[in-house]
């Protein structure tokens, strides 16, 4: 069985990068969202198992969204991705229940390995 896994990201640029790099590596990207609003209401729906979330995004960010989701479901997966001078952010998206997080820009191996994580 495939991990399904869910892409958040404003920047539609990133989540083509994240699902080229996840789905020619036989992962199953189940669905994206722009915002962690749209985030949260697709979660419900798909159950994916891991969640790959921007930290800065309209209308809800990804620190306020892993927490929500996290509400909804304790044991939900999400990694958080920033770029390095988001120290503080990381240490939130932490406190808020992320599990892990992926620096941008990506690269391949390092997506892959943090997603390995979670088979």
């Amino acid at each position: 069985m495939s991990l399904k896994i869910m892409l958040v990201d404003d920047a539609a640029i990133v989540r083509t990068t994240l699902r080229d790099i996840l789905t020619k590596n036989n992962f199953d990207v189940v669905g994206e969202a722009q915002d962690g609003q749209e985030a949260i209401k697709k979660f419900v729906n798909l159950k994916p198992d891991l969640v790959i979330m921007d930290i800065t995004m309209p209308v809800m960010n990804g620190i306020e969204a892993t927490r929500e989701i996290k509400k909804i479901d304790p044991e939900a997966k999400i990694l958080i991705c920033s770029v390095l001078g988001q120290k503080r952010m990381i240490l939130d998206a932490f406190m808020a229940g992320a599990e892990d997080f992926l620096v941008k820009p990506f690269k391949k191996e390092s997506v892959l390995e943090k997603v390995s994580k979670y088979l």
